[in-house]
């Protein structure tokens, strides 16, 4: 059978464990999923994993700042492609990510082919001069908000409120940017610090009663909008219940 899809994007440590596990969580669901490298054409770090210490993240943030947002979004288009024409999806795809993935899900949203994104505290969305990707100011990714709003791509805005990457300031930034853009979207807002879906690594942090409550909110959204389970071909002259007579 075929499904919709989802591009599900890392934190800055690329396709650590608890990537693929959420990655996992989301395919159990119903859904093909694709986990790319974030950091596959940049200063060698094609296959590098970073660990959740102070190396990795000195390594994940030193990658993130030399790559270009172009970069960005042509590895979007590519993947978007890859998975529209797949032969297990319907054609249908939305984006999801944590951390740099969450801005990267809602950036992978401004694709043609893409109808929702999930965003789990997307970092550096709100910095407002593209200072993440070294965007020029018109193609910084508030700027481009009214993009998805023509669309009427929906966006899942997921937060923790004790979180000092996405603090209250920018948490407003960026919803007021979304709304004043007419977006369609929704906003959640919970007790929780950065990364707490991470369940490997977080110093404490992880959080399963937000991950499991998170996640059944993405998954609500994107079968809505991404349409539910197997998409076979129905045969002619198929069984309708609705058409049957008693």
């Amino acid at each position: 059978g075929r499904h919709p899809a989802i591009v599900f994007y890392s934190e800055i440590f690329q396709r650590t464990a608890p990537i693929i596990r959420a990655a996992s969580y989301l395919a159990g669901h119903g859904f093909v999923v694709a986990v790319p490298e974030i950091y596959h054409d940049t200063d060698g770090a094609a296959g590098w994993v970073g660990e959740y210490d102070d190396a990795g993240a000195d390594r994940g943030n030193e990658l993130k700042k030399a790559k270009e947002v172009g970069s960005y979004d042509s590895d979007a288009a590519a993947v978007v492609a890859f998975l529209s024409s797949h032969s297990s999806s319907t054609g249908k795809v939305g984006s999801a990510g944590f951390c740099i993935g969450g801005h990267l899900a809602m950036r992978a949203a401004l694709q043609p082919g893409v109808s929702a994104a999930a965003c789990w505290y997307p970092t550096d969305v709100h910095s407002g001069d593209g200072v993440c990707f070294g965007a020029a100011p018109e193609e910084d990714t508030l700027a481009r908000v009214p993009e998805l709003a023509d669309r009427q791509v929906e966006l899942l805005m997921i937060y923790g409120r004790q979180d000092p990457h996405v603090d209250y300031t920018g948490r407003f930034l960026t919803y007021s940017a979304l709304h004043k853009a007419g977006c369609k979207f929704s906003w959640h807002e919970f007790n929780g610090a950065h990364a707490f879906m991470r369940d490997e690594g977080s110093k404490g942090r992880f959080d399963p009663e937000l991950y499991a409550q998170t996640m059944a909110i993405a998954v609500d959204m994107f079968r809505r909008k991404l349409s539910e389970g197997d998409q076979a071909a129905v045969s002619e002259g198929a069984y309708d219940p609705l058409l049957s007579k008693c």
